[in-house]
């Protein structure tokens, strides 16, 4: 764990200017001992560290290290192994913490098992990944890791949720809540319903355009023998309106 002791002044310069106590930067580290951050001021930054706590004081991390080089990093766009782009974020007075403003979902679609089958199986395409604000995970609590995207295909959760449409799905919340909106894959089918829990393990499948489509429900042996399997809780999705009004009066 080699050191940069010449930089552990610089490093304690910028957490007085920012005004950010010792204890405070170790929190938003999650480092459980303020104390080693604090002998960072003489010991300096350990090499494994220097990128991170570069980019969480929005300065150049060659600087950081050895004092050489321009200081601010403002200029510099950052981008992560997975291609997300790091921008400032002010966060507390001069303090200015750098963050991936998006998270890639993987892209998962309905596809047959074999060329010219009708029957089908839910994968993964590799070739179509989606990106969505990081926030909009961060503030349900999802688990980056557990998200994937989909497309919505039919009309039977119509008007909730268009043909087409990309949906977003929790596969860390597959426990059934009654009245929520799931994804499913039924024999290797994926589809999209308002799930209800049902006596002896049974389950019901509502759809948004019940008109059309009337309930499912399935006994515990039926869910078993057609191979339903919850993927996750749908928590977000984009919809389209089908037609661009037109321009009265031109």
């Amino acid at each position: 764990m080699k050191k940069n002791k010449t930089c552990g002044s610089r490093f304690k310069m910028l957490l007085e200017e920012a005004k950010i106590t010792t204890t405070e930067f170790a929190d938003f580290l999650k480092i459980s001992q303020a104390q080693n951050v604090h002998n960072w001021y003489t010991r300096g930054v350990p090499d494994y560290r220097i990128e991170e706590v570069a980019r969480k004081l929005s300065v150049n991390s060659e600087w950081l290290k050895t004092g050489e080089g321009p200081k601010d990093a403002r200029h510099l766009r950052l981008v992560d192994e997975t291609g997300n782009t790091f921008d400032a974020q002010a966060i507390r007075g001069l303090y200015t913490v750098i963050e991936p403003t998006d998270v890639e979902l993987p892209f998962f679609k309905e596809k047959p098992v074999a060329p010219g089958s009708n029957k089908t199986h839910v994968i993964e395409d590799t070739s179509h990944p989606i990106r969505l604000p990081r926030s909009h995970l961060d503030s349900l609590e999802i688990n980056h890791a557990d998200a994937i995207c989909a497309y919505m295909i039919g009309n039977s959760m119509a008007e909730k949720i268009e043909d087409g449409s990309t949906i977003a799905i929790d596969r860390g919340l597959t426990q059934i809540i009654d009245g929520e909106i799931y994804a499913i894959e039924h024999d290797g089918m994926l589809r999209i319903k308002y799930l209800h829990r049902m006596p002896g393990n049974g389950l019901r499948l509502r759809s948004h355009n019940s008109a059309e489509y009337p309930d499912e429900i399935f006994r515990a042996a039926q869910i078993e023998e057609q191979n339903i399997r919850v993927l996750g809780w749908v928590f977000w999705c984009s919809t389209l309106n089908k037609r661009r009004p037109p321009v009265p009066f031109l």
